[in-house]
């Protein structure tokens, strides 16, 4: 990628900041730093796209956006991490999540199924999930790092696509390799040749605003300059909110309540 000039690269923080769903998927989370990832949302320079938290949370995160007056979506996950090969079971995770308040559900694709030859319960578990999201955004996780290879990065986007997913995602964040240029660029081009209103989603090692840059510029040359927003592309990311506000001259943990 071509060094950013500073207009150019504030230009990118914005944009990233604008896609992000604000992540906090750890066995450590407490319904406290729940309200505090809330809180951090409300940057100075405006809000991310949506909160990820998982299911026991989402109620404690929209009471929290709500308390400062936000209104953006709260996301969960399903079959996460482990991406088991049992529509029935991710279908069920996904509805109850759904009454459990979700607005967005980023569902676990079963890549080890795929990587087996098993195309079929790719399909299936992706289109029951849909069916039981209703009306709310699936989010699907391909798991781009460990399936690897490049035609496989391919075939479980198309299956996602044609499954209905809303978003095709590359990662869980819990595997040694997570978001790669490579794996954008295979996934993008999936949604272009495809001709769907899909949306991407970049998660787990986007952590700079010039790595984010990197991603935006692939979205831009593959569907248009006009494509990418908060309905066709996101990131997934816990840290990289920090980096951003540093870039445009503020504190990591900047919000409006702070006096900045």
């Amino acid at each position: 990628m071509t060094e950013l000039n500073r207009n150019q690269l504030t230009e990118a923080v914005l944009r990233a900041l604008h896609l992000m769903d604000l992540t906090a998927l750890n066995d450590s989370d407490t319904h406290e730093s729940i309200r505090a990832l809330a809180a951090a949302a409300d940057t100075p320079v405006g809000t991310p796209a949506a909160l990820c938290v998982y299911a026991q949370f989402v109620k404690t995160a929209k009471e929290a956006l709500a308390s400062k007056g936000l209104t953006i979506p709260v996301a969960t996950v399903t079959n996460f991490p482990k991406g088991e090969a049992n529509p029935q079971a991710a279908a069920g995770e996904t509805a109850e999540a759904v009454i459990l308040g979700a607005d967005e559900v980023d569902v676990v694709f079963p890549f080890r199924a795929l990587m087996a030859g098993d195309e079929e319960v790719g399909h299936k578990l992706v289109a029951q999930s849909r069916l039981a999201v209703g009306d709310k955004t699936l989010k699907v996780i391909i798991e781009s790092g460990e399936l690897q290879e490049p035609s496989l990065i391919k075939r479980a986007s198309e299956i996602a696509i044609a499954a209905g997913a809303h978003f095709i995602k590359t990662s869980t964040g819990k595997v040694p390799v997570n978001a790669t240029l490579q794996a954008a660029e295979i996934m993008i081009q999936a949604i272009h040749d495809s001709g769907k209103p899909v949306g991407f989603k970049a998660a787990g090692g986007v952590r700079t605003a010039a790595e984010a840059a990197a991603y935006l510029a692939i979205a831009d040359r593959i569907m248009g300059p006009a494509w990418a927003s908060p309905a066709t592309f996101r990131f997934g990311a816990s840290s990289l909110l920090g980096n951003l506000l540093v870039t445009l001259g503020h504190d990591a943990g900047a919000t409006r309540s702070s006096g900045y």
